[in-house]
């Protein structure tokens, strides 16, 4: 990890297991998570906090992934989007719709997690220097 101030991630997931599981492992990382099971409860989080990423699987009941994602660039257009889902067809909905966004495929693991959100993070410093 870099010097700078602690990076806070957004995670929207609906799986429990999975949602728990990956807060475990960005904090572990030294990330700071806010963890919500669907992307509506997300939304009045974006509205109020700053994040540096979004990190939203892409089907969820209520609002989807991308929905959430647009949504984002609205709301807080600074934020980051990174989407993990464990369907190929939606991967490339995602990747026409949010051209910009990091898209990783379950199933993963959490080191390659680690490693994709610190390259998105990286990303996002670099072009702020």
């Amino acid at each position: 990890m870099t010097d700078y101030p602690t990076q806070r991630i957004l995670l929207a997931e609906d799986d429990d297991a999975m949602r728990v599981y990956l807060e475990r492992a960005l904090v572990n990382a030294g990330y700071a998570v806010d963890a919500v099971d669907r992307g509506t409860d997300a939304l009045p989080l974006l509205e109020s906090g700053d994040y540096e990423l979004l990190l939203s699987d892409i089907v969820m009941p209520e609002m989807d992934g991308i929905e959430l994602a647009q949504r984002c660039n609205e709301l807080s257009p600074h934020t980051k989007v990174m989407f993990i889902t464990g369907f190929a067809a939606v991967t490339l909905k995602a990747s026409r719709e949010q051209p910009n966004a990091k898209v990783l495929s379950k199933p993963f693991h959490l080191r390659d997690l680690v490693m994709e959100v610190e390259r998105v993070l990286e990303d996002r410093v670099s072009m702020q220097l």
